[in-house]
């Protein structure tokens, strides 16, 4: 036996099959990476704070007519919207995270907290949308009671 040499060895690299949830996290990728390309952050480092900044890229080929003019408002956004939306969804997360129990909790404290947060951004818009449905939260009322009422007399 030489001090200096040893026998090749022969190595023979075997992959892992793939596992049911590695497949699927993989499809998944691969439906939502269109979506995804979409949108780019950017972390920056300000002294102590963290600064994340998003970039929606929108190909103007995906815009149809009907989607035109969502698709120009996300292309120029107004000053401090993508930050108004992240509380607003944040806002919704939260209400998601505080309904635990009930379905019907489900539903109305995620949309609860959204219609505060944007109320507090948004103020004109939430005082005109607030009439409207008080207006129609009347008429619908109204109606039952009429309803009610004939269906009381009829009897």
């Amino acid at each position: 036996l030489s001090l200096y040499s040893s026998p090749a060895r022969e190595t023979k690299y075997v992959e892992n099959p793939q596992t049911q949830l590695e497949e699927g996290v993989s499809r998944l990728r691969h439906v939502m990476e269109p979506y995804t390309a979409w949108c780019q952050l950017g972390f920056f480092f300000l002294g102590t704070e963290l600064i994340v900044s998003s970039k929606i890229k929108v190909d103007s080929s995906l815009c149809s007519d009907f989607f035109s003019e969502g698709c120009e408002f996300l292309q120029n956004p107004p000053a401090g919207f993508y930050p108004r939306l992240g509380v607003i969804g944040f806002a919704g997360i939260v209400g998601l995270f505080l309904a635990r129990g009930s379905r019907i909790k489900k539903l109305v404290y995620p949309a609860g907290l959204m219609g505060i947060g944007a109320s507090m951004y948004y103020p004109q818009q939430a005082v005109s949308i607030a009439k409207v449905a008080g207006t129609q939260l009347y008429d619908w009322s109204l109606q039952g009671y009429i309803a009610v009422e004939s269906l009381w007399k009829d009897n």
